[in-house]
């Protein structure tokens, strides 16, 4: 089956939150398996804005982070609770917004090329069971309407969704 997402793209960023929010909880189909649903939601979050480099979900297992879908360039396949800022995301069970990943200590650089960062960790009975990672070629990138609303799409995720077993 196939699916039409519409987005302008001459909006300001928080006019394209709103007008694809109600179109990811649609795509979001709890009778198909999580893992396509993450292979859609990066790809609609990929094509929805242009700043984004990659956007992918690490999946967490025994305070590591391995990677699932995502889109971009190769990246990098698994991360320790505490490292960089996936890691940390997912140890402080915070999101994180990187204006300069070159000024964060201890960034892990998959992509050379990235400046900023934005990570959100999906939380649910208080354990991190991903993060949604999304990084850009340009510095200070990512704001609090993007924390705001990409929490918003993963509490979307979380509510839907069980994430065991998925690694």
């Amino acid at each position: 089956m196939s699916e039409q997402i519409n987005i302008n793209k001459n909006l300001s960023d928080e006019e394209i939150y709103k007008q694809i929010l109600p179109q990811v909880d649609s795509l979001l189909k709890e009778s198909e398996p999580l893992i396509s649903s993450l292979s859609n939601l990066t790809s609609l979050l990929k094509d929805a804005f242009t700043k984004i480099s990659w956007v992918g979900f690490y999946l967490s297992k025994n305070n590591k982070l391995y990677l699932g879908p995502f889109q971009g360039k190769i990246a990098c396949t698994v991360i320790d609770f505490g490292k960089g800022v996936c890691g940390t995301s997912a140890l402080n069970k915070k999101t994180i917004i990187v204006k300069n990943v070159h000024e964060f200590p201890g960034h892990i650089a998959c992509d050379s090329g990235s400046y900023s960062e934005i990570v959100i960790p999906l939380i649910k009975d208080d354990n991190v069971v991903a993060v949604l990672d999304l990084d850009s070629y340009n510095f200070s990138a990512f704001n609090e309407t993007d924390k705001y609303y990409l929490e918003k799409i993963s509490d979307i995720l979380i509510n839907k969704f069980s994430f065991e077993n998925l690694i």
